[in-house]
């Protein structure tokens, strides 16, 4: 490259720079969003099938699929309460071609969990929408002698260290469900982290005596293989009516909820943003979704990436809290 060569070229580049900046979409980018998307788009789930995640991923990529008119693959790449998956699409071209359906675990309590995460959950992405609100629901087998939180709580007073509940991985909501309870209720549980694979079979099986999950446990309580004690929502779900919330259990000021979303790697350009997000919000507003997610457990949210950015820096905020008042730690 000659000099004269050399200097068009920084110039077509600050030029570009000075466009994006002041909302100008260039050409080149104006071209491939005109043409987007032309090819398969990588939709990767950071935790193991059969997770919220993964349940809610794949309904999300089919319709978006249907409703870009081209081909929305699920790839599952779990492990590392979701940190894997997350850093994979960190470094993933910034094009539309690559998303992560993410949590609340990845982008808002890792951060107090974890010294070297391998990616920033603020800096590294760029949020596209939360698909919806979850609580936890606390469950045991159906065989189980646990009949109330307070049976849960009576034994693990009499035996401290004795009763177990599992969870997806540490720092997960369904790990921090069992935190907090311990500590409103002054008891000393143990946790079963299930990295990579569901706990539910062993919980049916009364390998471990309980757990909190979220809407992928709705079914298996109405089928009878789990039976439900309490939901950590402020109030009861429409999925599970009769089952009462763990303030009416008897656990004074517990509230707990989660969330899944959808990100796509930092430098995103935002025209390509924008039109996955009006995709995306169209799904979750249409009637037929809506059902299925309450259905689930799930209160449908599909918040503006720009609300999502800034409601995700407070969740950050507020779960560092916790963890540090509880002295959780990563062991």
């Amino acid at each position: 490259m000659n000099r004269r060569t050399f200097v068009a070229a920084g110039l077509t580049g600050v030029a570009s720079a000075v466009a994006c900046a002041f909302g100008i979409t260039p050409r080149s980018v104006r071209a491939s969003v005109d043409t987007w998307p032309s090819k398969q788009i990588n939709y990767v789930i950071a935790f193991a099938p059969g997770s919220n995640s993964d349940v809610l991923g794949r309904i999300m990529a089919q319709k978006l699929g249907e409703a870009l008119k081209d081909n929305v693959v699920v790839e599952n790449r779990a492990g590392a309460t979701g940190m894997i998956g997350s850093a994979y699409v960190a470094k993933a071209p910034p094009d539309g071609y690559t998303l992560l359906g993410a949590s609340i675990a990845t982008h808002a309590i890792n951060p107090s969990l974890f010294k070297d995460m391998q990616y920033d959950p603020v800096a590294s992405f760029q949020p596209i929408t939360i698909i919806g609100m979850n609580a936890n629901t606390l469950v045991v087998s159906n065989e189980s002698r646990f009949k109330s939180v307070q049976d849960i709580i009576d034994a693990a007073r009499e035996k401290p260290g004795t009763i177990s509940y599992a969870s997806s991985g540490i720092g997960t909501t369904q790990h921090l469900s069992g935190v907090l309870l311990e500590q409103i209720a002054g008891i000393k549980l143990v946790h079963a982290p299930y990295s990579g694979r569901s706990a539910i079979p062993d919980v049916i099986g009364q390998q471990v005596d309980f757990m909190f999950e979220g809407p992928t446990v709705v079914p298996q309580v109405k089928g009878g293989r789990l039976r439900a004690l309490a939901v950590t929502s402020p109030q009861r779900l429409k999925s599970l009516p009769e089952v009462p919330t763990m303030q009416e259990a008897g656990v004074k000021d517990y509230e707990v909820q989660a969330w899944q979303a959808i990100f796509a790697p930092a430098g995103t350009p935002r025209p390509i943003v924008d039109k996955l997000y009006q995709a995306l919000a169209q799904i979750i507003h249409s009637p037929d979704m809506q059902a299925r997610l309450e259905g689930m457990g799930v209160i449908p949210s599909a918040m503006s990436p720009d609300d999502f950015a800034v409601f995700q820096k407070k969740e950050i905020a507020k779960w560092g809290d916790l963890v540090k008042s509880t002295g959780t730690k990563v062991e």
